[in-house]
């Protein structure tokens, strides 16, 4: 994959960091505020400010993938689908075919990232009536013995910092990655997935039914570890298209083959 694409990519990921970190510091002003152990002007705001955060950072978020997924999904798509037919002789143009097929994979795209955020809207909601419960019914209780308040007070905002963590991306797995590492990973994800998308549809347009596979040397076709290494191997265009990566970061690339359509999957 070229820098280009990397580097928007990353920019797009240096975006969606940025759209949750005020999320993050205006949850830890609820924190902060919940520590103190008791009810103040400090708390009320702070809840304040806190559903407002969940509100802009849904706006944000959305406006960063939609704009990644109609706009750079897009270019991606139109220059590896124009190399791919200028390398077989032939001009490309926008048919019915190849508007359906970016037209399905902006969809995918936006609804493949944006269903990571809200993730975090549910997660941010679920803090929200948590900490206005802990505001009304914890804290109250917490006065009857003022010596240990401010102690009780820390640990009950530790438990809902830990049960509500917004600076991780939760996986079904259960598995907790951090936002930045999730969104370059997802974003660079996306763009590579787009680009083949292109090639292979060139292919199909064609009635190429191979592609030469360009990966990384070690890289197996549906895993990294997978002992199928994709290097230097023809695969069939349907073959590609359910593999156009075998992991976030890969560098898998295709090359459409029309003088191998008698070849089968193999290496060359």
């Amino acid at each position: 994959m070229s820098d280009i694409p990397e580097a928007d990519a990353e920019q797009a990921a240096e975006d969606l960091g940025a759209a949750w970190q005020p999320l993050a510091d205006a949850q830890a002003a609820v924190l902060a505020a919940l520590a103190i152990g008791r009810r103040t002007a400090r708390l009320a705001s702070a809840l304040a400010a806190f559903a407002d955060a969940i509100r802009s950072f849904h706006h944000t978020v959305d406006a960063v993938i939609g704009d990644f997924a109609h706009r750079e999904v897009a270019r991606l798509y139109e220059e590896a689908a124009r190399a791919a037919t200028a390398g077989i002789g032939r001009t490309f143009e926008w048919t019915p075919t190849h508007q359906d097929t970016l037209r399905a994979l902006t969809a995918d795209t936006y609804s493949d990232l944006l269903r990571r955020a809200q993730e975090t809207v549910r997660t941010s909601g679920a803090f929200y009536r948590a900490a206005r419960a802990a505001a009304r019914h914890d804290l109250p209780l917490l006065n009857v013995d003022p010596g240990g308040t401010r102690a009780a007070a820390q640990a009950l905002a530790d438990r809902l910092a830990a049960t509500y963590r917004l600076d991780r991306v939760i996986y079904r797995t259960g598995t907790r990655m951090p936002v930045q590492a999730w969104a370059e990973a997802a974003l660079r994800t996306r763009a590579a997935v787009a680009t083949n998308t292109g090639t292979l549809a060139v292919a199909r347009e064609y009635g190429i039914t191979h592609v030469e596979v360009f990966d990384g040397y070690d890289c197996g076709w549906t895993s990294h570890p997978d002992p199928d290494k994709a290097t230097r191997t023809l695969r069939t265009v349907e073959d590609a298209a359910e593999w156009p990566i075998s992991h976030p970061r890969c560098t898998r690339a295709f090359g459409l083959r029309p003088d191998e359509e008698d070849r089968g999957t193999g290496e060359l």
